[in-house]
């Protein structure tokens, strides 16, 4: 686990790392402030409703305008989520060539596959974030909550992105799915507490799991 954080770290602050940071940030901007203004009177009416209902009457008097900063925020991580995932792939071969050249990529996983992996797992982290809001404001507990909740996010698009270009076993690739990816998608939600370095989340949990797998992998040939 060490080695693997430590790796990605590295990788993070690379020259070519940081170009693709820039170019998918603009791309994802650019998309999420498009929806929130095509969206925002339907978004505002939906949040007003929405904390009638809940018990505390500070979230209801204070908590409209956090909640829609909240939602716009959280729906910037998911297309910023999306994005990252669509474009990653010659970014995540260039960095497994320069650290694993004894098992270079040897596959492509589908851009369709991928997208559509990508699409359900924005659709459950948005809808599972409405229905429970409220568990933001709990102290340390909703912190925790969120990253599990980011967690749900990149976890299955990012293990399909990493392992699809280094073997088509699904069960080679199952094997490696324990209780560590979904540790190590939350190591690299935690960016997203950090202005700035939110930006770095997505991609950071994909050099994370690269340097998980194909050790993984190729432990097992």
């Amino acid at each position: 686990m060490n080695t693997t954080v430590i790796k990605s770290l590295k990788d993070l602050f690379s020259a070519a790392v940081l170009a693709f940071i820039v170019k998918t940030t603009l791309i994802s901007l650019g998309l999420t402030a498009a929806i929130v203004w095509l969206l925002w009177g339907t978004l505002s009416a939906f949040v007003k409703h929405y904390l009638t209902w809940i018990p505390w009457e500070w979230v209801q008097t204070t908590g409209a305008s956090i909640a829609v900063i909240a939602i716009a925020y959280m729906l910037f991580i998911a297309i910023h989520s999306i994005v990252t995932s669509s474009m990653v792939e010659p970014l995540l071969k260039k960095l497994a060539n320069k650290h694993y050249p004894d098992m270079p990529p040897s596959g492509s996983p589908s851009t369709t596959t991928s997208l559509l992996l990508s699409l359900k797992s924005a659709g459950v982290f948005l809808g599972v974030f409405l229905l429970t809001f409220p568990l933001m404001f709990v102290p340390v507990l909703g912190a925790v909550y969120m990253l599990w909740l980011w967690s749900i996010l990149i976890k299955e698009p990012t293990l399909y992105d990493v392992g699809g270009m280094f073997s088509q076993d699904k069960n080679s690739i199952k094997a490696c799915t324990t209780r560590t990816t979904t540790l190590l998608a939350m190591i690299g939600s935690g960016l997203n507490y950090i202005p700035l370095l939110n930006l770095f989340s997505p991609v950071f949990a994909q050099i994370l799991f690269l340097h998980h797998i194909v050790p993984c992998l190729t432990e097992d040939m």
